[in-house]
């Protein structure tokens, strides 16, 4: 197995000293998850491109790193390659042919050539030969060098030849950790899931603030689609999820504040308490997914008044986006479901709220409120790795079992559709049923209530953050499925 990176063009025309720490940064990141697919696997950088190689012929393996290479911020596209010593044009021709000869039969075709270094030919003449060659032993349909229905591309560096079997795009965007940290306020819906992907993707490592509004199931939701965007795209830096109870100030603003001006408020001691929260945290800014007059709060004067509470940068980059641009965005990068099912809690509902907000009128409604009950909120604030965000549940009343072994129940993979269709899980003698996470509440009341079922993710939070949620819902025969790490890589087949 070989794989090409290919840089994002942004860094390719920095300073070489901030190239050389992308790249650094890069090659770092990739070797940190990585080592997570097969400590094998090895990643080698050099002044434009980035090798990843191992020995396995293993296909499996080959698609997992496949996904980690396309979801890794940093990349603009990667080849799978194979890598022979240079030889005359002959021997590149003896090289390209069982590769591609194959995939040639009934259609057009044309070859090109990259070259760096000195050799006595050109690129041209390479494409010239090979492609001849081609023509004549394939069942190609004939050259073209316009529309070809497939292009046949060679690398030629130095002393190398590099078939390339298939090309795949990357993330683009930045490496992560190549940018300072920065807080994003995420409530779990679509604008808050796209603002830190797109954080992410420009290589700013985003740790998470969320406040919570009353609702049990909105923490649990949001905590999910924060582990889902730290695993997928940011793994391979920790960060922090923080979560403010806001109950209290909700309560005091219901009470207190005038009518008009309460969703206005409500934003303000938000970033009140997220400022002094990413003070503490040593980062930098804070992250929000608002957009200019998606809802009232967010007209242009509602948004200045918002933003004069704090003296911290509030980064906004869904502020021009359309609604229908910010859906794309969730689906494309897996989050659309979990915004579509989020639970919601909202306690502050206006019945004429403000679009114009005068600033005299915000101090004003601002007068009445008791500033003890904010300070509480954040002084009572729990804070966690958002690799850990389970570690609280074992202090619940609530407890899950973990079973290595099903024997008589029902295993339910709550994974991701892509995750699953990626390594689906196949257990002898034991009914799999597929469910996905965003379906569970719904759907596990359907389910045979005098069976056992034993819910599965790869790394076990959100089967234990949901057969939490559903035991203490009153479902006791939901248990969670942890496979034993030695027979896990047999149960997971491609």
């Amino acid at each position: 197995m070989h794989f090409v990176i290919k840089l994002f063009p942004e860094i390719t025309i920095k300073s070489p000293p901030v190239r050389k720490r992308f790249i650094k940064q890069l090659r770092d990141n990739l070797r940190v998850q990585l080592a997570q697919v097969d400590k094998s696997i090895a990643v080698v950088r050099d002044w434009e491109k980035i090798e990843v190689t191992c020995d396995s012929g293993d296909q499996l393996l080959w698609a997992r790193v496949a996904d980690v290479l396309a979801r890794t911020p940093g990349i603009a596209n990667f080849v799978r390659v194979q890598a022979y010593p240079l030889g005359d044009m002959d021997d590149i021709f003896q090289k390209t042919l069982p590769i591609w000869g194959p995939k040639l039969a009934g259609k057009t075709f044309c070859v090109r050539v990259k070259r760096t270094g000195n050799h006595e030919f050109s690129s041209i003449d390479v494409e010239r030969y090979v492609g001849g060659g081609l023509n004549q032993h394939t069942e190609a349909k004939g050259v073209s060098l316009k529309q070809p229905d497939v292009t046949v591309k060679l690398e030629i560096r130095a002393d190398t030849l590099y078939v390339v079997e298939e090309q795949t795009p990357g993330l683009g965007g930045f490496p992560l950790g190549s940018q300072e940290g920065v807080l994003s306020l995420i409530s779990g819906g679509f604008d808050s899931t796209v603002a830190s992907y797109l954080m992410i993707k420009r290589g700013i490592r985003t740790h998470y603030c969320f406040f919570n509004l009353g609702g049990k199931a909105h923490e649990l939701g949001v905590k999910e689609v924060a582990f889902y965007l730290w695993n997928k795209f940011g793994s391979s830096h920790q960060v922090k999820f923080v979560t403010v109870p806001f109950e209290g100030v909700v309560s005091e603003i219901l009470q207190n504040v005038d009518n008009s001006y309460m969703g206005v408020v409500l934003k303000r001691m938000m970033l009140r308490a997220a400022s002094r929260v990413a003070a503490e945290l040593d980062l930098q800014a804070l992250v929000t997914g608002e957009a200019v007059a998606q809802v009232s709060s967010q007209t242009l004067p509602n948004l200045a008044a918002i933003d004069a509470v704090t003296d911290t940068l509030v980064l906004r980059p869904l502020v021009v986006m359309d609604k229908g641009d910010i859906i794309n965005i969730s689906r494309a990068i897996g989050t659309e479901d979990f915004a579509a099912s989020m639970p919601e809690y909202c306690g502050v509902i206006s019945v004429k709220p403000t679009t114009r907000a005068k600033m005299d009128r915000v101090l004003h409604a601002e007068s009445k409120f008791n500033f003890d009950t904010l300070d509480a909120a954040i002084a009572e604030r729990r804070t966690q790795f958002i690799a850990d965000v389970v570690a609280d549940l074992e202090q619940t009343v609530v407890s899950v079992d973990q079973v290595s072994d099903p024997q008589q129940a029902v295993v339910v993979d709550i994974r991701h559709p892509n995750e699953e269709e990626l390594r689906p899980l196949r257990l002898a003698n034991v009914e799999v049923q597929k469910i996905p996470f965003y379906s569970l509440n719904n759907r596990f009341a359907e389910l045979d209530a005098s069976r056992q079922y034993l819910l599965y993710c790869d790394k076990g939070v959100m089967s234990q953050l949901h057969a939490e949620h559903l035991k203490d819902a009153g479902h006791d025969n939901v248990g969670v499925y942890r496979p034993d790490p030695a027979a896990a890589g047999c149960e997971l087949k491609g």
